[in-house]
């Protein structure tokens, strides 16, 4: 077993850069995101991307060439669609999404999206954690629907999470659902009203990004198996 950094103390001022990294199951920084950090309190963690940032995501190679390089995907920029203010809560499992889109000239909230996933450390560049499968959408009227629940049966039904783990997602999920139907916080706080700072600008991964060591998940062996056995 590979030794793992502890979690860095740092806090972040509103307008800094903060990376946001998914960990790969093995313990690898994967998907990644530049973010401007909002708010950065005991209680809460505001991130926000604007549409037109440059962040990285997993692209599958071609059969013949993932042969010749010997694995099956690469890391490349890919450019964020959409204004996306991140609320992320210390030792929560998911993290909440307010989103906007940008349609004749006017910025105009769309959805809630609650995304299940480890909860967050904090890292000397930023925040890592990962995504786990299962999703809420949530229209502004706070009617809510789940995403990706067959996904997730199916990734338990293929032995890649184990069943409790799942229940867990799963769980997490209707805790959030009985918030939404209560109207309880974030989703009665005004953020679908909120603003960027104008002088705010679009934030860009530093050259690190990958490179400051991950910080895992303490649960991670549960949660995925054989394939975090090694970190």
């Amino acid at each position: 077993m590979t030794d793992t950094p502890e979690p860095s103390q740092r806090r972040w001022n509103a307008g800094e850069t903060a990376v946001v990294r998914y960990l790969t199951r093995d313990g690898r920084p994967g998907m990644s995101w530049p973010f401007t950090v909002v708010e950065d309190r005991e209680d809460l963690l505001a991130l926000y991307i604007p549409k037109g940032a440059l962040y990285k995501r997993f692209r599958r190679l071609p059969p013949e060439e993932a042969r010749e390089r010997g694995y099956a995907r690469v890391l490349d920029d890919e450019v964020w669609r959409r204004d996306v203010l991140r609320l992320m809560y210390p030792g929560a499992h998911h993290s909440i999404w307010v989103f906007w889109e940008h349609e004749d000239g006017e910025r105009r909230h769309t959805t809630y999206y609650v995304n299940m996933e480890e909860p967050y450390r904090r890292t000397g560049i930023g925040f890592d954690t990962n995504d786990h499968m299962l999703d809420i959408v949530v229209t502004p009227d706070l009617e809510w629907r789940w995403k990706d629940a067959d996904e997730l049966a199916e990734r338990v039904q293929q032995g890649v999470y184990p069943a409790d783990f799942a229940d867990s997602i799963r769980a997490e999920g209707e805790r959030v659902i009985s918030k939404i139907e209560r109207r309880e916080s974030p989703f009665g706080d005004g953020w679908p009203e909120w603003k960027p700072d104008p002088s705010w600008q679009t934030p860009v991964l530093p050259p690190e990004w990958d490179q400051e060591p991950p910080v895992l998940w303490e649960r991670r062996h549960w949660a995925y198996g054989d394939i975090a056995r090694g970190t």
